[in-house]
């Protein structure tokens, strides 16, 4: 199972808690900390509690099994953001710039990505933005060979704009569907880094309506909170259209998820699931909770 170090510690907290007769508002408050262990938060682990307190007073059944019931719809509840704006998705041409600080798995997620696009039949285009950190473009333009997508490229230390206005001039006279943008994988408090990200953005939109072109992020699933500031940051610069989550198999804390949606209200598009270039997926949030609960 895909969640598996997810579901081995949090399932196991949770079914340990009914292990005793216990009164329910017992029950609740050791659900509350086992939800703050797991890094979701302590605002939104109480906002879950309270909403549960609330459900099981018209329940004539609080037995385990109407508890955990309860209990999933809340957290599926604050996964299930409801989008209200599905053109670009639907769109014939669009443009995604993907950002993310170092060593998060960016540019691994921009192969998924273009990968996933090309199965379904997409002419993908790559720029490779991060002309910043050694051996970036090489990493993407490996990608791009094994993948038989043309990348465009600038050399080490260049202007990340020019690439950029290359690419997406490129992208707009030509009959590509999909264009992927890499940036350099920038510390959120470093403000020149940020500046160098909004211009980078102005210069696409030169060549690209503004409506086509979305925002992701890539986030590690391992940060835990220190994943929020990031996300805070990012937003207040760039906005963020969505997040691809990676490592999620690897941490035993993916609670860090559900305060990121509930406190900026951004939507996970997808997870990645493993090192290779299909091994991406949607992310579906009612799939997520029944795995680990």
């Amino acid at each position: 199972m895909f969640f598996s170090k997810i579901k081995e510690s949090f399932s196991t907290r949770i079914n340990s808690i009914f292990g005793s007769n216990k009164e329910t508002d017992q029950i609740i408050d050791e659900i509350e900390e086992t939800l703050v262990c797991a890094d979701i938060g302590i605002e939104t682990s109480m906002e879950i509690c309270d909403n549960l307190r609330k459900k099981l007073k018209s329940e004539k059944d609080k037995s385990e099994e109407t508890i955990k019931r309860l209990l999933r719809e809340e957290m599926i509840n604050i996964l299930n953001i409801q989008e209200t704006d599905t053109a670009k998705d639907n769109s014939d041409k669009r443009c995604i710039l993907v950002v993310g600080v170092n060593g998060v798995g960016k540019t691994t997620s921009i192969a998924k990505l273009a990968n996933m696009y090309k199965n379904k039949g997409k002419r993908v285009l790559l720029v490779a933005g991060d002309t910043f950190r050694a051996g970036a473009i090489e990493q993407l333009q490996i990608w791009a060979d094994r993948l038989g997508i043309n990348c465009i490229t600038g050399k080490e230390g260049a202007d990340p704009s020019s690439v950029m206005f290359e690419g997406s001039k490129l992208f707009k006279d030509s009959d590509y569907d999909i264009l992927i943008c890499d940036t350099a994988g920038r510390l959120h408090n470093k403000k020149n880094l940020m500046d160098e990200l909004d211009k980078m953005k102005r210069t696409i939109e030169k060549n690209i309506n503004k409506d086509m072109i979305e925002v992701y992020m890539v986030l590690d699933s391992t940060t835990g909170q220190n994943g929020i500031l990031q996300v805070k940051s990012f937003y207040e610069r760039t906005s963020i259209d969505g997040l691809i989550l990676t490592k999620l198999d690897s941490t035993s804390k993916g609670g860090v998820v559900f305060s990121i949606l509930k406190e900026l209200n951004i939507p996970i598009k997808y997870i990645g699931t493993g090192e290779k270039a299909e091994d991406i997926a949607e992310f579906n949030a009612k799939e997520f909770v029944e795995s680990i609960i």
